[in-house]
């Protein structure tokens, strides 16, 4: 007589062992095989279109007031005019933006180039809105309005796509729409908003590469692997996301520098998150395998391809190589830095031309050759002017890395002060003045918030193994981490910009913790909705109350003092 074996207890899951639905999670495996079914596609859609489509409305809103050139925007508008007419950034002349912003635009630029220090893709952008609008500041700023609802919507779909939630997608963009940091940068005509969009964007597509990549894998492999195989290699090699991200990355470091960090972070999270996915199939020694398997092939889509689209950005300046060689090979930022001078030296200009300037013309594949040369030397000449030259300079606004996520230093780019009582509707009491303001500043309840969520988000990552987390963590590290070894020449708080998504991210998260499962018992339901929406509520009163000194309201000299909390903020 046999006797039946006792059955197995049953396995303890690790982590996250249920989902908003109460439900027990399947295996990564099983999980992979048959994706969960994500809510009403039309709905999450419907609900991050008109998310992004406030937030347009918000942006566009008398955009083209004031009617001044904002702080960089001096620059970035006159080159993306440049551009657009010459193909090239050129110089221009003493008063060209009084007679610009009198509609004058002939005669304003010299035949010499300009030592623009920054890619020209955000420029490009701008220069779009010029040739659809014309040249003036509705022209200049509202390719960064449009730039600024789609990140929005780009943040209503991230969001979603990490939580499972429309709800949450929605919140993401909403927190994202009312940050006046985002709105501000949204209305003006810098870089910025450029650069953290195509971040964003390419973060999107390494997140979507993951869910990509385990599900090609779960059709290519029938049944849990020996622990000896490799797992699926040839099906995998091309990974469209991964070369949408290739994409994103060159045009965000075609905007602006900055980009190389996350884009390397989150390059080596995918081949992380790639050989995970290996090791969950059964596959032993997953992670040297995946480096072959798939840290090669993603290099290939990542880097290379951005690599690529980062040279094309630079094709206008490529055909007028020769323009550059002639006029700005001999610059003051390489021999400043060669010779050792300190901040109390002179810079001269240097006496040693680029190798290129002085060789005949090529012709041909060796023409190519000979301008990608010159645009290497003048790419040394501008790192020498962000990583040594600055060092010698001061600005009013400049503030330490270190405290911009608590909104340190703000930046003033317009303001308008000392308008006398009866004049230009000003109402102030006899013996005060009135003024007009915009200030970059984000909404303390956000970043502040964001503050406490990111460090949620790092317990949980460590704690849970919460790859979602992980997200969080790195994007906001490698975004804002970098900038630390630069403290000691004039940066300022808005570079912060493309640390605000993951700030939003970490918010939208441990909302989704507080609001607790949709099986949750009703009180329990009950107090998380509340607790949130006292929170969103305090976000957009939050965005009230700040709203005339990020559209250049007319204000009081006392109710201008309401909003500036802090005496730093001034």
């Amino acid at each position: 007589m046999t006797t039946a074996a006792p059955p197995e207890p049953p396995q303890e899951r690790v982590g996250l062992s249920t989902n908003a639905a109460g439900r027990a999670v399947p295996s990564a495996w099983e999980r992979a095989r048959s994706r969960m079914r994500a809510e009403d596609p039309f709905v999450g859609w419907a609900g991050s279109i008109s998310v992004a489509l406030l937030a347009l409305f918000l942006r566009l809103w008398h955009l083209g007031q004031p009617r001044v050139f904002e702080f960089d925007e001096t620059y970035y508008a006159k080159d993306g005019w440049s551009l657009l007419h010459y193909g090239y950034a050129r110089d221009y002349v003493t008063k060209a933006n009084e007679h610009i912003l009198a509609g004058q635009t002939t005669g304003q630029w010299k035949d010499t180039p300009e030592m623009a220090v920054h890619p020209d893709v955000g420029k490009w952008l701008i220069a779009l809105g010029e040739k659809a609008f014309g040249m003036d500041p509705f022209g200049w700023r509202v390719s960064a309005a449009v730039v600024g609802a789609l990140m929005v919507l780009v943040m209503c779909r991230l969001a979603r796509r990490l939580t499972g939630s429309t709800l949450l997608g929605c919140i993401a963009g909403l927190l994202l729409c009312f940050d006046g940091l985002h709105f501000v940068l949204s209305r003006l005509a810098l870089l910025d908003i450029f650069v953290a969009f195509f971040i964003l964007c390419g973060v999107h597509c390494i997140v979507a590469d993951r869910d990509w990549h385990r599900a090609r894998m779960a059709r290519l492999v029938p049944e849990q692997l020996d622990g000896r195989a490799w797992g699926p290699v040839r099906g995998l090699l091309f990974r469209p996301w991964l070369v949408a991200a290739g994409v994103a990355w060159g045009l965000a470091c075609g905007t602006k520098w900055e980009a190389v960090y996350p884009m390397a972070a989150f390059g080596l999270l995918a081949w992380v998150w790639s050989a995970g996915a290996r090791r969950s199939f059964g596959v032993r020694w997953s992670v040297p395998k995946s480096v072959l398997a798939d840290g090669i092939p993603a290099f290939v889509q990542i880097v290379l391809v951005g690599l690529v689209v980062y040279v094309a950005s630079w094709t206008g300046w490529l055909v007028n190589a020769h323009q550059y060689e002639e006029n700005l090979s001999s610059t003051q930022y390489t021999r400043f830095v060669a010779e050792g001078k300190t901040c109390d030296d002179p810079a001269k200009l240097n006496d040693d031309r680029w190798p290129t300037a002085g060789e005949p013309d090529a012709h041909g594949l060796g023409e190519v050759t000979q301008s990608l040369r010159s645009l290497w030397y003048y790419h040394h000449d501008v790192y020498e002017f962000h990583t040594h030259f600055l060092n010698c300079s001061s600005h009013t606004y400049a503030s330490k890395p270190s405290g911009w996520l608590l909104l340190n230093r703000p930046v003033g780019v317009a303001a308008d002060t000392d308008i006398q009582p009866g004049t230009q509707g000003c109402d102030a009491p006899a013996g005060s003045t009135c003024l007009r303001q915009v200030l970059l500043l984000g909404s303390p309840t956000i970043w502040w918030a964001g503050c406490l969520a990111l460090l949620l988000a790092l317990v949980t990552w460590i704690g849970a193994r919460d790859w979602r987390y992980g997200v969080v963590v790195v994007g906001a590290a490698s975004t804002w981490l970098p900038w630390l070894q630069y403290d000691d020449r004039p940066i300022f708080s808005f570079y912060a910009v493309i640390t605000l998504p993951f700030m939003v991210l970490a918010i939208t998260m441990a909302i989704g913790r507080i609001l607790g499962r949709s099986t949750a018992p009703s009180p329990r339901r009950t107090a998380g909705v509340v607790v949130v929406g006292a929170y969103l509520v305090l976000v957009l009163l939050n965005f009230a109350w700040f709203w005339p000194i990020w559209t250049n309201q007319l204000l009081t000299h006392s109710e201008w003092l309401d909003r500036i909390w802090f005496s730093r903020w001034i």
